[in-house]
């Protein structure tokens, strides 16, 4: 069974573009790592900082560069450990 990743555990890698983040997970499974991503969509309130998951019309073209940018690096990490997810 995969050991999920949890609020204490760091990515393995971060993608950025403008207020648009990819977080790459890095996952031990029985078959060895699995990389996953997760996207966020950076706000400020009040002057704080905050994430969400939602993505306007205007965020789209950049979450779909993050998520490029986030394909290359797992397919690169995946390459250099001699396997596939």
């Amino acid at each position: 069974m995969a050991k999920h990743h949890s609020n204490t555990t760091r990515p393995a890698h971060t993608v950025r573009v403008g207020t648009i983040k990819a977080a790459i997970w890095a996952n031990e499974t029985q078959s060895g790592v699995r990389h996953q991503a997760t996207f966020s969509r950076g706000y400020q309130v009040d002057g704080e900082w905050k994430d969400s998951t939602s993505f306007g019309l205007q965020d789209l073209p950049i979450l779909e560069k993050v998520a490029s940018l986030a394909f290359d690096w797992i397919h690169e990490a995946q390459e250099e450990a001699g396997g596939g997810d």
